[in-house]
């Protein structure tokens, strides 16, 4: 950013502190007129000095572990703590370590400039203020660190004017090449001095963001509940004492800031509070057992954010750079935004009991460019957050301008400080790091502050997932902020609002100027396309169900986390994420389903086909049409077209069966398919191909069967008059027997009684004397049934639903 070569504007003094300044000055005119009276040191043993301190420079690592108090005020003792490592070949002796305070930085890039060489041996940083107030060591080993500390009063440093100053810590000895005092390590860091309030101290506002990465699946229980499933188990180690989020919630409950808040780690957070499952190895999931970890931290929040200004992202945290270079072109990808954006609000009222504000959007860090400002916009923000790395001043101002700028279209681009906003990153864990991020972020925000005396809005937006250390070091800084003099904090909303520059730039960088660096990490169009796929097919998928939002929702949330920033860097878990996604929207999907067919044989001219659907889902599906398509509609007629539809309704865990009318014409094979269709037209589930194949009774068959008929007609005349002739035979022999026996003497037996005798009198045993059966009569009930008597040509046609590959008769 452009900004005065001094303090260009600030306002004067007040008459004590300039009168403290001259006597100051007074006092030192003696002994700068005593310096300039010393004789110059010999040219040779300046250059042999030169010469060994570059050789040796770095020798000994100077670490400032803590600095306490971070901005000291009139009065207090100024703490110096850390440790020196010799690592040198030789030992050090005679050695002692120093503070040394330097110039006053009169502008952010002189802060810059130290920064960069904070440990260079090399540097104006004044003379030691030595005396009582050192840390000595007798002997530095190879190797050893040792640790020191330093109290002196402020005082004694010889601060003058309100400022930053380069605050050295140097270590001077002796080794045993080069057995004179000299500087072997030095570290630097700045000490903000403004001892009283500011007349016009700047307004900051600092945002504190609760994001994380995705966690849960699409997937949920089959119970009334829907019980969610869960990636893996690390959200729990975030929730927990000493986790990021744990860390975040405990420092932030402290200081005065704007909570931004992804409302998907609300909900996943929430749902671990109730019962839940882990993901483990293939199909396999495991129960979540700390819902008493994630209550707690939800109690906490509910408690830190009551009364605080609360931002809501869109669902998920959208990628919004990702979506305007490479969703736009896919048909559905802003519908996504906007469903993340309506769906924020509502969660986190139901889960913190606060109205949050969702007026903003938050590129990724803060790079802006007119497309992305656009899809910003579309779901309903009218702010953009930017950074003043992307949205830089290029203009006549000679100091930070306030945030807000208008882009034109109604919006607003809340520009964050980019020195401010970037202090800490990178490894913190190391105290000595955390100490110098703290001290560079507080001489930042002092010398912005002194650069006029126009008050200006400050944003402080850092990155999203701030580690715990990096966190621990901004809640340092920003209490000490907060409890400064320079400073006072402000609402996201009131810095938006505030009146912008008129000189601060407001035009937006081009396309081009997008950071490549942030380019690369991008979602690419496939990954908008899969998601568009899924979607098409959630929506074939719930029109059919009794109860769609117990898909809908899951999956809307889950579509939403495909697009989520958190994938920046992990392209390959954001692909298995999303395919994940699909792969279980069609297990779902699969579950509605046609049961394969084997052959059927038709017995007839016309018939009935069974077609089973079944629905392993718990609940019932309505709204379905299925289709039976006859290939050739010339030899199998199916209704009056060569199809047929009937509407199917099949209860959870049910299936149903349908019949369809079939008309045979001729004789052979019909390929039959059969496809479920929702209402509209839609064709849902894979097809099912079967083959009918006719047997037709024809009128060559029945002429054989009359044939057949007539010679067994003809077979039982002719034994009937065979029958009738034997019989008058008989008849006749026997009239001649007994018209011989009457002639003859042997005729009767002794009492009179006919030849044959009682005893065969009726004897049905005697063939003669059963009655003969007329041909074609019905038989008695003595006579034993034949085979095809009482049979009816065709079987009665069953009533009862048929099975696969059965056969279907007339």
């Amino acid at each position: 950013m452009a900004e005065a070569a001094d303090f260009p504007g600030m306002t004067p003094s007040p008459a004590r502190r300039w009168l403290r300044r001259t006597g100051a000055l007074l006092a030192g005119a003696p002994l700068l007129a005593g310096l300039l009276q010393l004789p110059a040191a010999p040219a040779q043993a300046v250059g042999q000095t030169s010469a060994k301190e570059a050789s040796d420079a770095g020798t000994v690592a100077v670490s400032v572990d803590a600095l306490s108090p971070s901005a000291p005020t009139d009065g207090d003792t100024l703490t110096v703590s850390g440790t020196v490592t010799n690592n040198g070949k030789q030992a050090v002796t005679d050695a002692h370590v120093g503070l040394r305070v330097g110039s006053a930085l009169t502008t952010r890039s002189a802060i810059d400039g130290v920064a960069k060489r904070a440990d260079a041996l090399s540097g104006n940083d004044g003379s030691e203020v030595g005396g009582k107030y050192v840390a000595e060591f007798a002997k530095l080993t190879p190797g050893v660190s040792e640790h020191f500390s330093i109290s002196v009063p402020v005082a004694k440093l010889g601060l003058d004017e309100d400022g930053v100053y380069p605050l050295g810590v140097s270590l001077a000895g002796e080794t045993s090449a080069q057995s004179w005092e000299q500087v072997l390590g030095v570290q630097r860091t700045f000490l903000p001095w403004q001892p009283e309030e500011a007349d016009t101290p700047s307004r900051t506002t600092v945002l504190w963001p609760l994001v994380s990465t995705v966690h849960m699946s699409a997937e949920t229980g089959s119970n009334a509940q829907q019980t969610p499933v869960f990636l893996n188990d690390d959200l729990t180690k975030e929730l927990s004492p000493g986790g990021r989020l744990e860390q975040l919630l405990s420092l932030g409950k402290e200081l005065d800031v704007t909570w931004v808040i992804d409302p998907d780690l609300l909900a996943s957070v929430d749902a671990m509070t109730g019962s839940y499952r882990i993901r483990g190895e293939g199909d396999t999931t495991t129960a979540g057992t700390h819902q008493a970890v994630a209550k707690q931290w939800l109690d906490d929040l509910q408690d830190a954010v009551l009364g605080k200004e609360v931002v809501a992202l869109p669902f998920a945290d959208p990628d919004l750079a990702s979506l305007a270079h490479n969703g736009t072109g896919v048909a559905g990808s802003l519908s996504q935004l906007k469903a993340a954006t309506d769906v924020a609000a509502t969660t986190v009222e139901t889960v913190l009991h606060v109205t949050p504000n969702t007026d903003f959007a938050w590129p990724v860090d803060g790079a802006v460019d007119p497309s992305i400002v656009k899809v910003a916009t579309s779901a309903g923000a009218d702010k953009v957050i930017a950074r003043g790395d992307s949205l830089t001043e290029n203009g006549d101002l000679t100091y930070t301008p306030s945030a807000a700028r208008p882009i034109g279209g109604g919006t607003t681009a809340v520009v964050a400080d980019a020195r401010l906003s970037t202090a800490f990153k990178g490894d913190l864990t190391n105290a000595s790091t955390s100490t110098l991020a703290v001290q560079e972020f507080l001489a930042q925000s002092l010398a912005l502050n002194l650069q006029t005396g126009k008050q200006r809005s400050v944003v402080v937006a850092p990155q999203r997932m701030p580690t715990a250390s990096q966190a621990r070091s901004l809640a340092e800084a920003v209490t000490t902020l907060q409890g400064g003099t320079w400073s006072q904090s402000q609402q996201l909303a009131a810095a938006a609002k505030a009146k912008p520059d008129p000189g601060a730039t407001t035009k937006v960088p081009s396309r081009s100027a997008y950071p490549a660096s942030l380019r690369k990490q991008e979602l690419p169009r496939s990954a908008f396309e899969q998601i568009a796929y899924t979607q098409d097919k959630l929506d074939n998928f719930k029109v059919i169900l009794a109860n769609e939002a117990r898909v809908v929702t899951p999956f809307g949330r889950a579509m939403n986390r495909e697009m989520s920033t958190s994938w920046r860097g992990r392209s390959t878990a954001a692909s298995s994420f999303r395919q994940g996604v699909q792969a279980y929207l069609d297990t779902l999907t699969g579950q509605v389903k046609l049961i394969d067919k084997s052959e059927t044989k038709l017995s007839g001219r016309s018939a009935t086909i069974p077609v089973t659907v079944q629905n392993n889902l718990v609940q019932g599906v309505d709204h379905l049409i299925l289709r039976l398509t006859s290939k050739n509609p010339t030899r199998l007629e199916i209704s009056d077209e060569a199809y047929a539809e009937q509407p199917v309704t099949v209860s959870g865990g049910h299936t149903s069966t349908v019949k369809f009318t079939t008309s045979a014409k001729v004789n052979g094979q019909t390929t039959v398919v059969a496809q479920l269709y929702t209402e509209d037209g839609q064709k849902y589930g894979e097809e099912v191909t079967f083959d009918v194949r006719v047997t037709e009774i024809t009128a060559t068959v029945m002429l054989v069967i009359g044939g057949g008929v007539l010679l067994l007609v003809l077979a039982g005349f002719r034994m009937y008059t065979q029958r009738k002739r034997a019989a008058a035979r008989e008849a006749a022999e026997t009239e001649e027997e007994v018209e011989d026996g009457e002639d003859g003497e042997d005729g009767a037996g002794e009492a009179g009684e006919p030849a044959d005798g009682p005893e065969n009198a009726g004897n049905p045993g005697n063939p003669e004397n059963r009655p003969e059966k007329e041909s074609g009569g019905r038989a008695g009930a003595a006579d034993p049934e034949q085979p095809s008597d009482g049979t009816p040509d065709t079987a009665v046609e069953s009533t009862d639903p048929s099975g696969t590959g059965e056969r279907v008769d007339r």
